[in-house]
């Protein structure tokens, strides 16, 4: 059996579209028709090698998808062929089968334990959640990474409080749903923070109470007029700090979630989170070779900075709790998509996604 899939060759490249073929099914494998899949900024940091050599080329890319289950290898018991399931690449029920590995042209191709860059797939039991079938298979994909992402930011990462400030640095397809959920939890304010300015308007039209262009006006003096200045920055005397300190009903923010993974945004969201009580919640993934630098002392006194996969996302549980908020209207999802991209023009979909001209793109490959 042959699949048309994308295959990352060589790191800043475009991807190869081309024919693979299956492998048999091994322990704990699944067999999974691809029918819409996301494209997430991770895998454009896999193709720009953020995390420094790949020692899997030739591999498939993607790990945000929705499909139906054609067929299952020995021992798996959590689904079944017939099943619609999100696809996703945090850990879930059932077996940790071995990744697969495809044959293209008489060469290895490597893959993870999911891929959704493909029109069918083998897939890791455990990176299947089954869902009813009257979902979109379009919006089911949004449930493998970037919704239960979001809202496990704040929901279980950052557990944002009512009334609680959230600064969202990056409102793309994740920082998207890291705006509903805060509207949903009635934080106040939600300040939006992006390069262009239709992500900022969709921001504001989910809930955002606040925007800034970081292109048009300095990040920092915008936020310190919402929120004020962290105490922390006006112990260490900065006189423009002292002059805005009480501005606002607070100090700093209380929940910064940056999806950049720019440095110097990550050095900004950390020092314009409130002392204390603030979490600074890291998204992006900066490159290998690049480090920040920050001020650790409000660290020892309570100030938070934490990296984060996936929301702690448990899907099993929280893929059928989010699904049922979209199925009872709480949760709207309609307009989440921005662009849609057959798979034979993943490499336009992904060069628009890097001079953000798109939010969450989905590409159809069925």
């Amino acid at each position: 059996m042959k699949s048309l899939a994308a295959i990352l060759v060589e790191l800043n490249a475009p991807l190869e579209v081309a024919e693979i073929e299956i492998p048999k099914l091994d322990v704990g494998q699944v067999l999974v028709e691809v029918h819409a899949s996301g494209i997430c900024g991770a895998q454009l940091g896999e193709i720009a090698g953020v995390k420094g050599p790949d020692r899997y080329l030739p591999h498939l890319l993607g790990h945000e998808g929705s499909g139906v289950v054609l067929e299952i290898g020995p021992g798996v018991s959590f689904v079944k062929p017939g099943d619609h399931v999100v696809m996703h690449w945090v850990k879930g029920a059932g077996i940790q089968a071995g990744p697969p590995k495809y044959s293209w042209d008489g060469k290895l191709v490597n893959a993870g334990w999911v891929t959704t860059f493909n029109q069918y797939a083998v897939v890791s039991e455990n990176r299947l959640t089954p869902i009813a079938e009257d979902i979109p298979f379009e919006i089911a994909s949004l449930f493998g990474c970037a919704v239960t992402t979001g809202f496990g930011i704040v929901n279980k990462v950052a557990s944002v409080r009512i009334g609680e400030s959230v600064a969202v640095l990056g409102v793309g397809g994740v920082g998207q749903m890291v705006v509903r959920a805060s509207v949903m939890v009635s934080a106040h304010p939600i300040i939006a923070i992006d390069l262009h300015d239709h992500k900022l308007e969709m921001a504001l039209q989910l809930g955002a109470t606040h925007a800034i262009n970081t292109s048009q006006s300095n990040a920092g003096e915008e936020l310190a007029r919402i929120v004020g200045v962290p105490d922390t920055q006006v112990v260490r005397g900065k006189p423009s700090d002292r002059k805005v300190s009480n501005i606002g009903h607070q100090h700093g923010v209380d929940v910064f979630v940056e999806n950049t993974g720019n440095v110097s945004m990550i050095e900004l969201a950390y020092s314009m989170t409130r002392a204390r009580v603030g979490r600074t919640v890291l998204v992006g993934v900066p490159s290998y070779d690049e480090d920040i630098s920050i001020h650790t002392l409000p660290l020892h006194f309570g100030q938070v900075l934490t990296g984060v996969e996936g929301g702690d996302t448990v899907p099993g549980e929280d893929i059928p709790r989010y699904l049922d908020l979209y199925r009872q209207g709480k949760l709207d999802l309609d307009n989440a998509v921005t662009h849609r991209y057959p798979l034979s023009e993943i490499n336009t979909a992904i060069e628009k996604m890097r001079h953000g001209e798109v939010g969450r793109c989905v590409l159809s490959t069925n």
